[in-house]
């Protein structure tokens, strides 16, 4: 494979694909925290328990269970959508759709203890809540599956999907950026319930990237893609559900548990801490729109100081000794919160802690997503990059359910709740170790051709 020179990297900026990659990057990260981290906030300020928070982010396994769909998402056109737009703009856009549908039940709701009235039926207002809430994580994670596999089947070259990756991060990241801290200050003026119609109105982004600016990938009707679309025959099931892994394992051999096990844990610490992050803020005290304008700021700098470190070190060093930095980083930043929590809401240490975590968890996720497409199959793009996606979320998105419970029993132990809070942030620190361990064994068993984007 030849290098690329910097005047092709700035040439397929221009390429309207690349637009399309930053804007369905946005439309991506939108959901996430507003059924996650900042609706903890939000639950938190209307007196709802640490457990129940905590138990609430397990609507999120519906991302890490996304690969029990996605073989349907690879072989069959979305209702109405598909004839339209074609297999994979169909599903963008009926995902977008339930996504801000979902996220206006939301907003009308709203987290409470009492009872709802709808349709002359009485419910459990946190329970229609939660069910919304669902709803919205469903359709976000059947958009990720999909989007996942347009961004590498679109690609022109391993030079291109390097950038069509950092493109998609830094999209995404944007959008955490608007549902992490600016969502915040927007919340403070107006309201959550309004911030929330708000962010339904912002998905209008991946509506306008699907249907103007993103065109249908060629490799989806290439002659071993159309082979394998007939999902309900006894041999098209068998090759949409069985064929993903039978090729993933046949293409790593023994190495493929190995892969597996480093990307099933490898962002574990993050996935623990989040859902008691902003709860954490809320109890000690720190108003929600000095914690937006600090994300907004700092955290904004660092996050993209990150991503940027990640991609050059990617290039420079390759994927694989650049998933062990980030896997070294993710959980250290997670010892910044165990020291915040002793030292109250000093603004300094929280700046600090903020520019820390920003810039760590930029890096990790650029680490792990350019190792995972570097892994993906073409004929099985979809299911295969949302099996290792499941892998890279599902224990975390498992065990941070009980996040909540957890501090909740170490402050009964006789402590404060913001000690009990810096014990929680340190074990998950701890936690991050063995991912640690696996991706330096990964360097020493396989290492991974380096991207061939030329540096100076």
């Amino acid at each position: 494979m030849t290098k690329a020179t910097w005047r092709t990297v700035v040439r397929n900026l221009r390429d309207p694909k690349v637009a399309a990659m930053l804007m369905l990057g946005f439309s991506g990260g939108i959901p996430l925290y507003l059924v996650g981290n900042t609706l903890g906030f939000w639950m938190r300020e209307n007196a709802i328990d640490l457990s129940t928070i905590g138990f609430m982010s397990w609507v999120g396994l519906a991302f890490s269970l996304k690969f029990l769909w996605a073989p349907v998402i690879d072989r069959v056109d979305a209702p109405v959508f598909g004839r339209w737009l074609g297999r994979r703009r169909g599903w963008m856009l009926l995902s977008q759709i339930v996504v801000s549908a979902g996220l206006v039940a939301m907003a009308f709701v709203q987290p409470g203890e009492g009872r709802l009235m709808l349709g002359g039926v009485e419910l459990d207002q946190l329970l229609v809540f939660g069910a919304s809430a669902l709803v919205v994580a469903f359709a976000s994670a059947t958009q990720d599956i999909v989007i996942d596999a347009w961004r590498i089947e679109i690609a022109d070259s391993q030079e291109q999907q390097g950038l069509l990756v950092s493109t998609y991060t830094l999209g995404y990241r944007a959008a955490l950026l608007v549902t992490d801290a600016l969502i915040l200050i927007l919340a403070a003026s107006i309201g959550w319930s309004m911030s929330y119609d708000v962010m339904a109105a912002l998905m209008l982004v991946g509506v306008l990237a699907t249907v103007v600016l993103a065109r249908e990938p060629a490799a989806s009707a290439t002659p071993e893609v159309r082979e394998h679309a007939k999902l309900f025959t006894p041999q098209g099931m068998f090759d949409a559900v069985v064929g993903p892994f039978v090729a993933f394992f046949r293409d790593h051999g023994k190495l493929a548990l190995l892969m597996l096990a480093a990307i099933s844990l490898y962002r574990l610490p993050d996935f623990l801490l989040g859902p008691m992050a902003n709860p954490f803020y809320s109890d000690l005290g720190i108003a929600k729109e000095t914690v937006g304008s600090v994300r907004g700021t700092i955290g904004l700098v660092a996050t993209v100081a990150g991503v940027a470190a990640a991609g050059l070190s990617a290039v420079r060093f390759g994927f694989v000794p650049t998933l062990v930095a980030g896997a070294i980083l993710g959980p250290g930043s997670n010892l910044g919160f165990a020291y915040l929590a002793l030292h109250g809401g000093d603004p300094g240490v929280f700046s600090a802690v903020m520019a820390i975590d920003n810039f760590c968890n930029g890096f990790a996720g650029v680490a792990l997503i350019g190792y995972m497409s570097s892994l993906t199959n073409i004929g099985y793009t979809a299911t295969q990059y949302a099996l290792l996606s499941s892998f890279y979320a599902l224990p975390g998105k498992v065990l941070k359910g009980l996040s909540g419970w957890s501090v909740e029993q170490l402050e009964a132990g006789g402590r404060t709740l913001l000690e009990a809070y810096s014990l929680f942030f340190l074990g998950t620190a701890l936690v991050g170790l063995p991912a640690v361990l696996l991706c330096a064994w990964l360097v020493v068993r396989k290492p991974v051709p380096k991207p061939s984007i030329a540096v100076p």
